[in-house]
């Protein structure tokens, strides 16, 4: 069992949604944080939300799609609290494209945040985390890095080369004083869709930006409150893989039963405009 009283907990994407919420939560259980997101009006935000508690927090600005930007964080991290005992690599960003559509300017972006940032802070902070007599890595993957959606192929290809990475470095870690836990959260009320890149075709496809925000909204059913209860549950029992969600586990499920033929199964299940249900393989 991981306990977090008296721990240092770096979280990124701390600004809003699971992050906040993790930070939150951390709190009130006596860790104490470091907190970063690009976001600074997010990360002063959470950082009131936490008035009252006992704990030591910092702030950092910071890009986590900039390594050099992530090494100073580190330097910063160790100068101020001395220590790392948990890393949440949780920053991310959402784009809607098709995969003829996608610019590859919007497809650096996202790769850069969603699958260089976990990269990235996990080598940095990695010697960091060996030096505690128990430590922990969460990674934050989703449901889309266990299926493949139409117009989120980009995003696909972030989690599912997050989860990939994590695995294998789970495997790497076995035996030492570092766990590592990938999480994959289904629908959860947060700003992503809000702030995700969408092209004007694949708006059109998904029925207008919208009619894609409303979409999202009735699909996502778990609290970003939610969320952090079940990830700090996972990481309590060493999970390696932490599914968040009703829907995550469902898909779960699907993917293990029906490898080859979950697109039809997801198409006629969540219909999207404008998208042809795929034909049967055999």
């Amino acid at each position: 069992m991981h306990e977090f009283s008296h721990q240092l907990a770096v979280i990124t994407g701390a600004g809003s949604g699971i992050g906040q919420a993790l930070a939150v939560s951390l709190a009130r259980q006596g860790c104490d944080l470091a907190l970063a997101d690009l976001n600074t009006d997010g990360l002063e935000k959470t950082r009131a939300m936490l008035e009252g508690t006992s704990v030591k927090v910092s702030v950092h600005r910071l890009d986590v799609a900039s390594r050099q930007a992530l090494e100073q964080f580190a330097d910063e991290v160790m100068e101020f609290h001395g220590k790392v005992s948990l890393l949440f690599n949780n920053a991310g960003v959402a784009l809607a494209s098709s995969a003829e559509a996608t610019r590859e300017e919007d497809f650096h972006w996202l790769m850069d945040i969603n699958f260089w940032g976990v990269v990235n802070g996990c080598q940095v902070f990695l010697p960091h985390l060996r030096k505690q007599p128990r430590a922990h890595i969460i990674n934050i993957s989703s449901v889309f890095g266990l299926i493949a959606m139409p117009t989120q192929s980009a995003y696909n290809a972030s989690k599912f080369a997050v989860r990939g990475y994590s695995e294998a470095l789970q495997q790497e870690l076995a035996n030492t004083s570092v766990g590592l836990s990938v999480v994959c959260p289904g629908g959860v009320r947060t700003a992503i869709v809000a702030n995700a890149r969408v092209d004007q075709a694949s708006a059109l496809a998904l029925g207008g930006g919208e009619s894609f925000s409303r979409r999202f909204e009735k699909l996502a059913r778990t609290t970003p409150e939610q969320a952090a209860d079940i990830i700090l549950d996972g990481v309590r029992k060493g999970q390696q893989r932490i599914l968040v969600g009703r829907d995550a586990h469902v898909i779960h499920w699907i993917t293990r039963l029906f490898p080859r033929s979950y697109a039809r199964l997801l198409a006629r299940v969540m219909p999207i405009p404008g998208i042809n249900v795929p034909a049967r393989t055999r």
